[in-house]
């Protein structure tokens, strides 16, 4: 494994098309520990030349039910009742800071993406 820093786009594009074929690396091997490697390279290289700004809430919501295979069902105990949950989604309610609160503890979405809008 010859790791060397990302100091272009180009460099970017090669990390990425290595990714591709190392991503579903098993844990505990050579290929996983590069995969992590990598994937912190380009976390820095993109923090340092694009401003992404903060994620929309409801879409860190959805990004994190679908990385989990969650349901709206599962935003019960987080959110509240199926109606509350559905009314968030569709973004006809705004998030409490109970909810915000319960959300960071419990599907570890960082504060800064739920709390986005209120900036």
């Amino acid at each position: 494994m010859t790791i060397k820093p990302i100091r272009n786009d180009d460099d970017l594009k090669a990390v990425f098309r290595r990714l591709e074929s190392i991503f579903q690396a098993e844990e505990q091997t050579s290929e996983a520990d590069e995969r992590d490697v990598l994937v912190t390279l380009v976390e820095a290289y993109e923090n340092k030349h694009y401003d992404f700004g903060p994620a929309d809430p409801v879409e860190a919501i959805k990004f994190r039910m679908e990385q989990q295979g969650l349901t709206a069902r599962d935003l019960e105990r987080f959110i509240g009742s199926s109606g509350r949950v559905s009314e968030v989604l569709n973004r006809k309610r705004p998030l409490s800071l109970r909810m915000v609160k319960q959300l960071h503890d419990g599907l570890n979405i960082p504060y800064e993406s739920l709390l986005a809008e209120a900036s």
